[in-house]
């Protein structure tokens, strides 16, 4: 171990299967019976039911289901109200509508396997907080049923002493989602870097001016709504002017459309109850390791980012979480050709006006980014390369950069023999974070024994820390399955950052 004493809480953070969201659930065609689909018989089956009957079965759902989510009554009118014009459903009783809606309700339970993998950022409120003491506000990774991981929140304090304490959490819901102002150039940028824009190559033989996205595109103004691209999309695909080519185009852009997008939270919900659960296309398989950070702008206005890892099955793509109250959030694709793989981190300020962001752009190496657009990373440089046997297999960063006197603090982690996941920690120099001016020999954290087993066995792992009262509060997740958390105090580990220095591989 490094030598830096730490100081593992008592606070644990296990997965409730208990913990479900509703969403749609239409069953699959079996074969039509009177040219009738399954769901309009299943539809004509509850019809068919006598008033005492119905009664007594919404009665049951109600009884199973009401001490389960928040607003059940909401959730059976949109399994209703999800069927939309595929049926005749005019003039029910609102008690028959909404016993419809049930059979096309489903319970998924989004911490079946895990909640783990945590980040942890001061709360933008602080108001009737005890003195000394600190509002913090958790993400985590849920992980469900089929490996689907969501994104999930906790709040609680930290006092003058390091001691953690957290708040109940309650039934967890889903958000409404909106379709977002999109910004014309951002967009096309995001086309070109996929090849589906007029700056993507052309098969041969295509001229430019017949590039099926160059005048459609053009159409639009500098930001636009999801339903005026889909004018200009519904142009496209006219018979006359549809090809394969274009088809493949008009598939990518609505790709990306779906793959930004707004979601917004009762205000009366509590903020365990908000849950971020896959919507775009990119991220269908999952929402991963969020690292949140508390962003002051040059202004001085305070936002809130995290940087997660969107999955689709086959491929990973960084995306970005905006929100400056944790009620309203910004999905949105994060561009360029250094933004890949997993593990971008933000630094919680600009540095000489730009945007900084530490990532693993080649699944190996820690790198450092700088951006004009918070959205477009072109160029990665890398500044620490595995170094010591605890780290040999790879390294990357586990959080947001975080600012001290000494230097910019980066909790890293490692993977050595067996696959063993550690935690360790670099300084960067503040103002040039491409010096690597401190790296600890050994890890700062390892699994202990009772955290050796779990979904993916012998894994420590965070995505972001806080600084309060001298101490370094890290939220970690043990083996992929529960979340814990420790204490460092603050002077001892820079102490000893400082004393050991760079190493030969850190720039």
């Amino acid at each position: 171990m490094s030598g830096v004493p730490v100081r593992r809480l008592p606070l644990l953070l296990s997965p409730d299967p208990r913990r479900v969201i509703a969403l749609p659930f239409v069953p699959g065609e079996t074969n039509p019976v009177g040219g009738r689909t399954r769901v309009e018989r299943i539809i004509e089956h509850v019809r068919s039911l006598s008033p005492s009957e119905a009664e007594a079965t919404l009665a049951k759902v109600r009884a199973g289901f009401a001490d389960r989510h928040g607003d059940l009554d909401g959730i059976l009118d949109g399994g209703f109200e999800a069927l939309g014009q595929r049926i005749a459903t005019a003039g029910l009783p609102l008690d028959i509508r909404r016993l419809i809606g049930a059979y096309f309700v489903r319970e998924y339970s989004i911490e079946a396997a895990a909640l783990t993998n945590p980040s942890i950022v001061p709360a933008p409120e602080q108001h009737g907080v005890p003195a000394g003491s600190l509002r913090f506000i958790a993400s985590l990774r849920a992980v469900g049923e089929g490996h689907i991981s969501s994104i999930e929140f906790r709040t609680g304090l930290i006092d003058a002493e390091g001691e953690l304490s957290l708040e109940p959490a309650r039934p967890p819901a889903v958000g409404e989602r909106r379709a977002p102002l999109f910004h014309k150039s951002a967009f096309l940028a995001k086309l070109r870097e996929i090849g589906a824009s007029e700056a993507a190559p052309l098969p041969e033989g295509v001229e430019p001016q017949a590039d099926p996205i160059h005048a459609p595109m053009d159409e639009l103004g500098e930001r636009f709504t999801r339903a005026e691209l889909e004018i200009v999309l519904a142009g496209m695909e006219r018979p006359d002017r549809s090809s394969d080519l274009t088809h493949l185009v008009v598939q990518t852009i609505r790709w990306l459309a779906a793959s930004n997008y707004d979601l917004a939270f009762p205000p009366t919900s509590d903020i365990s109850q908000r849950v971020i659960f896959p919507a775009g296309p990119g991220e269908s398989r999952g929402m991963e390791d969020a690292r949140l950070v508390r962003f002051t702008d040059a202004d001085g206005e305070i936002v809130y980012y995290a940087t997660y890892t969107a999955f689709d099955g086959f491929h990973v793509l960084p995306q970005l979480i905006e929100t400056r109250d944790f009620e309203t959030f910004r999905i949105a694709t994060i561009n360029g050709p250094a933004a890949r793989n997993k593990g971008l981190a933000l630094f919680p300020r600009r540095i000489e006006g730009r945007y900084a962001a530490l990532a693993r752009s080649d699944h190996e190496n820690n790198y450092l980014m700088f951006s004009d657009n918070l959205r477009w990373w072109s160029d990665a440089q890398r500044i620490q390369i595995p170094t010591w046997p605890w780290e040999l297999v790879q390294i990357g960063n586990s959080g947001a950069p975080l600012e001290t006197e000494a230097g910019w603090l980066v909790i890293t982690h490692g993977v050595g023999p067996m696959r063993t996941y550690a935690l360790g920690a670099i300084l960067l120099d503040l103002s040039d974070p491409r010096q690597v001016i401190g790296h600890l020999r050994e890890p700062l954290l390892v699994p202990e024994a009772d955290e050796r087993d779990g979904y993916v066995p012998n894994v420590v792992y965070s995505c972001g820390q806080l600084i309060h009262a001298g101490r370094l509060v890290i939220a970690y997740g043990a083996s992929d399955t529960r979340t814990k958390f420790a204490v460092v105090e603050l002077a001892a580990l820079l102490a000893k950052l400082t004393a050991a220095g760079a190493l030969p591989g850190s720039r």
